[in-house]
């Protein structure tokens, strides 16, 4: 069922549908986070990725999506690369932060999940990067309640990051709806304010992104016509998780464990099942 502005509610069984294809996504990412390291190819965590999701019955999201289309089946973004960022046969090296977004699709649900990680040992600064953008995305799925706004969600990212130092918050790129298709109403903001935006109701699910660096958000598209960098040359970060709210509280669909360690270590009722 669609409700105002385009957004769609899903049914109990479409939302277990989603699950499914978050699990495929979470076991990708956690797949990639195990492979990746210092002499590998962003092609080469590319094929891994595809042949995971497509063995596991699903369908990578980004393959073909949009105009140019995209080429690839995760988007590989290293060191000033905000996202968007196309594998092929960039060569990470020691000391790199590598953002992965990935999607996959079952049964015509989407799951859409993105996680940054170290390759080998990194600085103190972007491992505290890293840190905050995580962490400000648990703030934000946190920050949601039935009956509360989107706005309340954009509002606790903001707020974490801006306690946390000089960050910056890019604001050009945003979460989003989630369902039959990948990208939906509404947008999920990294900036906002509390109580506005349209409401949090059960069956609605979003996608949830913090995209935090560590100069400016100012950022430019290169020539492929996807890849976002800084514009000063910053380092980024970027997570993201697919969630849900039920009558008993978030669950994250892209989670492997539906997010119940970490809400409930915040204190936040976990709704998975």
């Amino acid at each position: 069922m669609f409700r105002d502005r385009g957004i769609e509610i899903k049914t109990p069984a479409q939302v277990d549908r989603m699950r499914a294809a978050g699990l495929v996504v979470g076991r990708t990412l956690e797949l990639l986070r195990t492979t990746a390291r210092a002499g590998i190819t962003t092609g080469e965590l590319d094929q891994i990725a595809e042949d995971a999701i497509r063995s596991s019955g699903a369908v990578p999201s980004f393959l073909g999506y949009s105009t140019p289309p995209y080429p690839a089946t995760i988007c590989a973004s290293v060191n000033d690369e905000v996202v968007h960022g196309i594998p092929g046969g960039r060569v990470l090296a020691e000391g790199d932060i590598l953002s992965v977004d990935c999607g996959a699709i079952v049964d015509g649900w989407h799951g859409d999940a993105a996680v940054t990680m170290p390759i080998g040992e990194i600085t103190d600064e972007a491992r505290e990067l890293m840190r905050v953008t995580e962490e400000a995305l648990w703030q934000g799925i946190a920050a949601a309640r039935l009956g509360g706004r989107v706005g309340d969600i954009s509002r606790a990212v903001e707020s974490y990051v801006d306690s946390q130092g000089p960050f910056g918050i890019v604001e050009d790129y945003t979460g989003h709806g989630i369902g039959t298709a990948m990208h939906e109403p509404p947008d999920v903001p990294n900036r906002g304010r509390p109580r506005r935006g349209p409401r949090l109701v059960q069956g609605l699910a979003l996608a949830v992104e913090p995209m935090v660096v560590l100069g400016s958000q100012e950022n430019v598209v290169r020539d492929d016509e996807w890849t976002v960098v800084t514009r000063d040359g910053s380092l980024a970060a970027h997570f993201e998780h697919t969630f849900t709210l039920t009558e008993r509280g978030a669950w994250v669909l892209t989670a492997l464990d539906g997010g119940e360690e970490r809400l409930t270590a915040m204190g936040v009722p976990f709704g998975g099942r």
